[in-house]
């Protein structure tokens, strides 16, 4: 089960948060929580993402923590307005926002890719707010122009409109470029961020304001403020992913209370390939965090 929360994010900006639990433990109140005052878990998703990616994360840890995934602006339910902020102070801003609002502070943040970043970031700038951090397969190193060039090319190529879901399982599963081996999982990571439209399926982000976001954390390293984050943080790397094992070593060294874990036979899409190793690796580290 999932209820929807809306907050207000930076700038006066709509977001859907979705707080998570299983209906089996939940008391005879509907509003009930499964956990009364449970420590808190806001889940980031990456670029292109949505909250409902973190539905089989957050309905395990709902069983101890209230377990609440945001969908960030330009993502799922959230407004994606046409001239808004997509910017790095107004993504950490609007998570800022939603921990208040929510009253989940002070929290885990769990973050893939530029949820991650977010997470880090706003640990820096808010440390009374987070509690600890998981930074799921997001590089601290500077990307560069050629990354964000590749990105535009590979946004161009997407044939939209899909005719079916199918089709686009099979095009992120196994036609795309950019897969070097078939991949069901990402097939459905994909067909989880589609809308039916008149004319097709299509995603229900705008690609031009995804570049928008990406532009705003590609040329820079993130060194210094991982090196501000207090709070414990668990690093946490797919084999096959985009953070190689010495980067992510490295962030481990340079965050002042870092740790690290690999989950094997994962790409980038950690939670989505490998979900029962994902969890076995977070698992402990949220552990020790409640038992601080």
């Amino acid at each position: 089960m999932a209820r929807r929360i809306d907050v207000t994010g930076a700038d006066g900006v709509r977001l859907a948060a979705w707080e998570f639990g299983d209906p089996a433990k939940a008391g005879p109140d509907p509003g009930e929580r499964a956990v009364p005052d449970a420590p808190g878990v806001l889940l980031l998703h990456g670029l292109m993402g949505r909250a409902s990616h973190w539905a089989s994360t957050a309905r395990r840890l709902s069983a101890r923590h209230r377990a609440v995934a945001l969908d960030q602006r330009g993502h799922g339910r959230s407004e994606k307005p046409p001239e808004g902020a997509f910017t790095r102070d107004a993504y950490v801003d609007d998570v800022e926002a939603a921990l208040e609002q929510l009253g989940l502070g002070p929290a885990v943040l769990v973050g893939h890719a530029m949820g991650a970043l977010t997470a880090w970031q706003l640990a820096a700038k808010r440390p009374d707010l987070v509690r600890g951090l998981v930074i799921c397969d997001m590089r601290a190193s500077a990307l560069g122009g050629a990354s964000q060039r590749e990105w535009a090319e590979w946004f161009a190529s997407w044939p939209v409109p899909f005719a079916t879901l199918a089709d686009v399982r099979k095009w992120f599963g196994e036609d795309d470029p950019w897969v070097e081996r078939p991949n069901p999982a990402r097939g459905e990571f994909y067909a989880e961020v589609m809308a039916e439209s008149p004319d097709g399926w299509r995603p229900v982000f705008d690609p031009d304001q995804m570049l928008r976001s990406r532009e705003t954390w590609v040329y820079d390293a993130h060194w210094e403020e991982l090196a501000q984050v207090r709070c414990p943080a668990l690093v946490v790397r797919g084999l096959d992913g985009e953070l190689g094992r010495a980067e992510a070593q490295e962030m481990v060294r340079v965050l002042p209370r870092g740790q690290y874990a690999e989950v094997a036979d994962a790409g980038h899409l950690v939670h989505y390939d490998q979900p029962e190793a994902w969890l076995a690796a977070i698992e402990p580290f949220l552990d020790s965090l409640d038992g601080e």
